[in-house]
């Protein structure tokens, strides 16, 4: 059985079991409606305290978990992260968490769950923590890759929730994994002289939308036909959690002067090993002619050389597309070759950049 005394402190945080001094603090919580405590909580402000007093404790009582309090420095509750579904005989268990929508953003739910899984594998014993989240919720995603989870697979239509059923991944962690997170690109903005790269944001949809629908997109491209802002806003989240499992990394590159969307651009096929990537593009129909997605590929290049230490930097583009092969020559790119039957059935020219071709 967990510890009922249990007071876990991280840099910020101190992680330990409700009580009922936090009445005040709950109601206050229970009455603006924020929902972040853990399940079985009140709903009503009447039943706060026999919830602190019994309930709370229910889950440690029965042996297979425990919820625990997240305070700040001042003591104020910010959030609430739990253990459950704990078998001690196989020696695992599940971690769980909320931050009160006011705290959100400041890394708490990254720092109380380092603290509570080393907690877990230091002083309970336990060999595998696990963590899911809802494929569709980004910021859970990014908690757990943070937190040095693994993530080990997607369960279509794992959970039903109000609004319908969503995709559920499903992290580990182990006893004996390195607590620190795997590696992943970080969302820097880049300057070029006419371009501003930034993180891709759901406002882009509707400018990705009319890109990936134009004629010359859909001809030269693999973008599925008819495209939309359906298939923009899954791209955009797509790009983010490629980003979050360290494959990726997507941005946005918009006229410096005017802020006009003119091109995406992403990193793809990441290989942390051997320091290798693929990078590809599209330009917007209204910003083509400019050499803006030369410029774009060039300073994400020596972004990915400088700062990375990557290697090697390869594009690809159909032999049919001359313009695509431009804008890879002005960039700097060498060509390698033709790749028969690369991309549905049709041959693909090989480009590489590699530090020493940048001058």
């Amino acid at each position: 059985m967990f510890d009922p005394d249990v007071r876990i402190s991280t840099a910020r945080l101190t992680l330990r079991p409700f009580g009922p001094e936090d009445a005040p603090r709950i109601r206050k919580i229970v009455s603006s409606g924020a929902r972040f405590l853990p399940p079985g909580a009140p709903v009503k402000t009447g039943g706060v305290d026999h919830w602190l007093r019994h309930g709370v404790h229910e889950l440690r009582r029965s042996g297979q978990g425990i919820h625990l309090a997240m305070t700040d420095a001042e003591g104020l509750i910010v959030g609430a992260i739990s253990l459950f579904k704990t078998s001690w005989s196989t020696g695992t268990t599940e971690v769980g968490y909320g931050v009160h929508p006011l705290y959100r953003g400041r890394g708490f739910a990254t720092e109380a769950v380092r603290g509570l899984t080393k907690w877990v594998f230091e002083k309970v014993g336990l060999r595998r923590v696990e963590l899911t989240a809802n494929l569709d919720n980004l910021a859970s995603l990014a908690v757990a890759r943070k937190a040095g989870f693994t993530w080990e697979g997607v369960i279509r239509e794992g959970v039903l929730d109000d609004d319908g059923t969503h995709d559920l991944v499903v992290f580990g962690l182990l006893r004996t994994d390195s607590p620190a997170p795997g590696p992943m690109l970080p969302k820097d903005d880049l300057l070029t002289p006419r371009l501003h790269l930034r993180p891709q944001e759901l406002r882009d949809a509707p400018h990705l939308a009319a890109t990936g629908a134009d004629p010359l997109t859909q001809e030269f491209t693999g973008v599925p036909r008819g495209y939309t802002e359906e298939h923009a806003r899954a791209y955009i989240a797509h790009a983010e959690r490629r980003r979050i499992r360290g494959l990726g990394i997507a941005w946005t590159a918009e006229e410096l002067v005017t802020g006009r969307y003119a091109v995406n651009i992403d990193l793809r096929d990441l290989d942390w090993n051997n320091r290798t990537a693929e990078v590809g593009y599209m330009t917007a129909p209204w910003a083509r002619g400019n050499g803006y997605a030369a410029e774009a590929v060039r300073a994400v290049a020596r972004w990915l050389f400088d700062r990375h230490g990557f290697a090697r930097l390869q594009l690809r583009a159909a032999t049919v597309n001359t313009a695509s092969q431009r804008v890879a020559e002005k960039a700097g790119f060498v060509r390698e070759g033709v790749a028969r039957s690369s991309l549905a059935g049709e041959d693909l020219v090989v480009y590489s950049l590699i530090p020493s071709d940048l001058t």
